[in-house]
């Protein structure tokens, strides 16, 4: 097993931006409001757990549904591509309707919010670029981020304020758009 840090950083900042736990403060901040409590530790593991599992499992339920990791690859980079806009132009192109919060450190804190649609979308995008280890070290600092994140989520939003979050989720957001385009180019070769 060699980890190349080079990948590891790449994967780690990636992962970081789709799930642009910085610019989910205000969530987190509103669904604390709601349950009153958030398990910070429960939501990062979870989290994390769903997207290892999925780094191993989703080839193999693409296989079984017939999609080759490559034309995954190029929809998941139309799916950064929109993630990225909604976070550069400030729009909502993703609505989640449910407002019925079973348990939040759960549901919608570890899946969808931080697990979801683009982050699992992501990681196969990512296996078909990097080696697992470096993906899975990856996913393992962002767990760690999210924890910090949760745990000190007031703080940073006092902190930051809302500027400052505005102004993060914009240059992550350009810096996704950039991945996105790197990641459709790179895998729309293999499917002509």
């Amino acid at each position: 097993m060699k980890l190349d840090f080079k990948e590891i950083f790449t994967a780690f900042m990636t992962l970081f931006a789709v799930i642009d736990v910085i610019g989910n403060i205000p969530i987190i901040i509103e669904l604390r409001k709601k349950v009153g409590h958030i398990q910070s530790e429960k939501a990062a593991l979870i989290a994390g757990f769903i997207m290892i599992i999925f780094l191993f499992l989703g080839k193999s339920l693409l296989q079984l549904i017939g999609v080759d990791v490559h034309s995954f690859a190029v929809a998941g980079s139309f799916i950064l591509f929109f993630l990225a806009l909604e976070m550069i132009l400030g729009i909502t192109l993703y609505k989640d309707d449910d407002t019925n919060v079973i348990t939040a450190s759960v549901f919608p804190l570890a899946f969808p919010l931080i697990a979801g649609p683009g982050s699992l979308t992501t990681l196969l995008s990512l296996r078909a670029a990097f080696q697992i280890e470096n993906i899975i070290t990856a996913v393992l600092l962002n767990v760690v981020l999210i924890y910090v994140v949760l745990k000190t989520s007031a703080k940073i939003e006092h902190f930051i304020g809302p500027n400052g979050i505005n102004i993060i989720r914009k240059v992550f957001g350009v810096i996704l758009l950039a991945i996105a385009i790197k990641l459709f180019a790179a895998n729309i070769k293999f499917l002509f």
